[in-house]
């Protein structure tokens, strides 16, 4: 089969194809007003963002990644630092453990369920102690966490001042019972990251909250944590700024996320038609929106070279769980031994391409390939 045959995990030339015209547009007004940091497009692309989501407030930072480590530096500061743990999924590829790390936290990693490999909720729950800073709950996937089943939980079992993180890089329009992800919790997070269902062509990342004090705390810690003009009022403070370019992208492709995530979806639900007995794609909710189409696959390497011989491309999210990564071995962490479903799932999984760029062919190249799997 020719190279020209293989159907990619991505192609991000198409998503600048496709807008090419607007995003041009956007970008040469940027880049002529002369102002590519801190200026009007960061603005209206934070106001038109917050408005989508249905928050309040919603900082523009560098990455999705600083984007947690603010949020939880926020939220234990206001919470009154009561604990140092911090009850995350450990499957979710290593950026909430960092961010537990870089704040003096210590991750608790909880189990997942099996089907859709989001945090279970049960599992979570059981973990909640005195000693809980706050919980991340990651919209793996595309899927979507009940958030609001956790603050009842917590709530029954007199925890309700634990702050929930909403760690929303793969969610973007996601839903459950027509709540948004992203404004359910006490803060969330979200990756701009070029393959995400929203995506910059570079790096950026946002904190939402409906909370003004915590939004001002976070605003201080990406600018060095000024007060004022080279005036440092809190510790801990870094740069962390979206550029003005990114910024004008987005809002340019802001406008059509709902329709390409229901592309995905339409994506995915093809695959889950031919696919069932020997590969179980994964369920993430109604409200789902496909951000990546994920498997549970018995015999993984031999279904990827399978699909390899028949022009797919695939890939692994992600092949290691937090708590087994050689370099984080000696940094604090609990949970580690009741992390079954975990353990038995993260050698299972595989990924194949479902992004909205796809042509029709290439979504019948992978769908007969999935066919032919199931029928061998």
């Amino acid at each position: 089969m020719t190279k020209q045959d293989s159907v990619p995990m991505n192609d991000l030339k198409r998503l600048y194809q496709r807008y090419q015209v607007e995003i041009e547009r956007e970008v040469a007004s940027t880049l002529r007003s002369g102002w590519w940091l801190n200026g009007a497009a960061g603005k209206r692309f934070a106001a038109n963002f917050s408005k989508y989501i249905g928050v309040s407030e919603c900082v523009l930072v560098a990455n999705g990644t600083d984007a947690l480590e603010f949020a939880l530096a926020a939220v234990v500061r206001r919470n009154g630092s009561r604990g140092r743990e911090v009850i995350i999924a450990a499957n979710a590829g290593g950026y909430a453990s960092c961010a537990c790390w870089h704040n003096d936290l210590i991750p608790h990693y909880v189990d997942i369920e099996q089907a859709s490999q989001l945090m279970d909720v049960q599992s979570a729950l059981k973990a909640a102690n005195a000693d809980t800073a706050a919980i991340v709950v990651t919209h793996l996937y595309g899927g979507v966490v009940d958030v609001r089943a956790v603050r009842a939980g917590l709530a029954e079992a007199g925890l309700s001042h634990i702050p929930i993180v909403e760690d929303c890089a793969q969610a973007h329009g996601a839903r459950i019972a027509n709540e948004v992800a992203g404004s359910l919790g006490d803060i969330s997070t979200f990756s701009f990251y070029p393959t995400k269902n929203l995506g910059a062509m570079g790096d950026g990342g946002a904190v939402l909250t409906p909370d003004a004090p915590v939004a001002a705390h976070i605003r201080q810690l990406q600018q060095y944590g000024w007060t004022s003009k080279y005036h440092v009022g809190v510790p801990n403070g870094r740069n962390s700024r979206m550029d003005e370019v990114q910024a004008a992208i987005l809002d340019v492709l802001l406008g059509d996320v709902d329709i390409r995530n229901g592309q995905r979806r339409a994506i995915l639900s093809q695959y889950k038609s031919v696919a069932g007995r020997r590969l179980q794609f994964l369920e993430g909710g109604d409200g789902a929106v496909a951000h990546l189409a994920v498997a549970l696959c018995d015999d993984r390497d031999a279904f990827r070279a399978f699909m390899k011989e028949r022009g797919v491309d695939t890939d692994i999210h992600y092949p290691v769980l937090d708590c087994d990564q050689i370099g984080w071995a000696d940094l604090p962490m609990k949970g580690t031994e009741n992390l079954a479903v975990s353990r038995a799932s993260v050698s299972r999984l595989c990924s194949v391409p479902c992004y909205p760029d796809m042509t029709s062919d290439e979504i019948g190249q992978v769908c007969l390939a999935l066919r032919e799997w199931e029928a061998m």
